[in-house]
């Protein structure tokens, strides 16, 4: 339908609408004329605390929001990041950083669930999820999102990976207990629960081009439904969250 016989469909409408109105009206013998609700509420305006206070100088907690590092060992063929084996890549990271899955990392047990998968990835002992294949930034080719369990806590690795040229970089790495991931646009958000129940947290990493890496963009502590709150507490991100963490870190 054109714009024209768009605006004129409508205005037969409004007509029609307006003439069955007024028949209403006349119907019941009402004048139509406007009734008082009542006084409108006065709106308030921000109230600024402490206008004279001195800024700040620097910033209040050391903050890593980006996460870059080439992935050694692993080549990205000419037909794309998918030809790249997700079990071979989740390998690379664990012999690059043998301080955290080593025998005396607190991942240690990571290594030897992921033998599992070499042979059987659909295996309950593998510890790698399902690889997922978007465009996340913005080059018009896809990037690969990997999550694999950190054993033995309950936590669970959250990786993005994108191909320059041949070789392959990992430009998120976020590590978390986690209730769910999802891919919005080009964004990757990062569910959480929280201490307090019917809340969790959601952190939310999108690629800043400047960087060439997903950084930290969002963290909110929101009401998922179900559960209450103890009497006397807020709905306020609870103090077991350390500010000198950042998101995902152990």
């Amino acid at each position: 339908m054109s714009d024209r016989r768009r605006r004129s469909a409508r205005g037969v409408r409004v007509a029609g609408l307006v003439a069955v109105l007024a028949a209403g009206l006349a119907g019941c013998g009402d004048s139509g004329g406007l009734v008082a609700d009542g006084r409108a509420p006065v709106a308030v305006g921000p109230a600024t605390l402490w206008p004279d206070l001195r800024p700040a100088s620097s910033p209040a907690y050391p903050y890593d929001v980006a996460s870059r590092e080439t992935v050694e060992g692993i080549r990205v063929p000419g037909d794309g990041i998918r030809a790249v084996d997700p079990v071979a890549v989740v390998t690379a990271e664990l012999a690059a950083h043998p301080d955290d899955y080593g025998s005396k990392g607190a991942y240690h047990s990571t290594v030897d669930g992921l033998r599992n998968c070499a042979e059987d990835a659909q295996s309950p002992k593998c510890p790698l999820l399902k690889a997922y294949y978007r465009d996340l930034t913005g080059d018009g080719r896809d990037d690969l999102t990997l999550g694999f369990h950190l054993g033995p806590t309950n936590q669970t690795a959250v990786r993005v990976y994108t191909a320059e040229g041949h070789t392959l970089v990992r430009v998120l790495a976020d590590n978390d207990a986690i209730t769910g991931v999802e891919l919005a646009g080009r964004s990757v958000i990062v569910r959480s629960p929280a201490e307090i129940s019917g809340y969790e947290y959601r952190t939310t990493w999108g690629w800043d081009a400047e960087q060439r890496a997903m950084v930290f963009s969002r963290d909110e502590f929101l009401r998922t439904g179900g559960g209450t709150a103890a009497p006397g507490v807020s709905a306020s991100p609870p103090p077991g969250r350390n500010p000198n963490t950042p998101p995902g870190a152990p």
